[in-house]
C-alpha cells in the first residue's frame, strides 16, 4: 500500500510537466490558426460583439469624441489662418493704394499743378500779396 501511495505521487508530479510540454506544443502549432482566426473575427467584425468589447464601449465611445473634436479643431484652425492670410494680403493692397493715392494728392494740391488747371478757366494767380486788417479793441476800460 506504501509502495502504491508512492507510485501516485510520483505519477501525480510528473503528470504537470507533460501536460505543460504538451499545453507548449498545441501552443507552437496552433499559433497560425489562431492568428488567422483572429483576422477572420476581425474583417467579419464579429470581435465587436465580445463581452469584453462591450465593457470597453464607452471608453471607446470617448475616444472616438475626443477624436473628432480634435479634427474639428484642426479644420477650424487652418480655416482662421487661410483667413488671416487673406486678411493680410488685403491690408498690403489697400496700403499699397493709400500709399498712391497719398503721393497723387500731394502732386496734385501743389501750387504749380493748380495754376496750371486752373490758367484754362481765366484765374490768375495774385502777385500782390495779402493785407493784413487790425481791428482796434474799443472796449478797454
Amino acid at each position: 500500500m506504501a509502495n502504491q501511495v508512492k507510485n501516485t505521487l510520483i505519477i501525480a508530479n510528473e503528470a504537470p510537466e507533460v501536460s505543460e510540454e504538451k499545453a507548449k506544443e498545441k501552443a507552437k502549432k496552433s499559433a497560425k490558426p489562431k492568428v488567422v482566426r483572429s483576422m477572420g473575427n476581425f474583417i467579419s467584425g464579429s470581435f465587436l460583439s465580445g463581452k469584453k468589447v462591450i465593457k470597453q464601449l464607452p471608453f471607446i465611445l470617448s475616444i472616438a469624441f475626443l477624436a473628432m473634436c480634435y479634427i474639428a479643431n484642426n479644420y477650424n484652425s487652418q480655416k482662421t489662418a487661410i483667413e488671416i492670410n487673406r486678411t493680410l494680403k488685403e491690408i498690403e493692397g489697400l496700403r499699397y493704394e493709400y500709399i498712391s493715392t497719398k503721393a497723387n494728392l500731394m502732386y496734385i494740391s501743389k501750387q504749380s499743378e493748380i495754376i496750371k488747371k486752373l490758367g484754362a478757366s481765366g484765374l490768375k494767380e495774385s502777385i500782390v500779396p495779402p493785407d493784413k486788417i487790425f481791428i482796434e479793441d474799443t472796449d478797454t476800460e
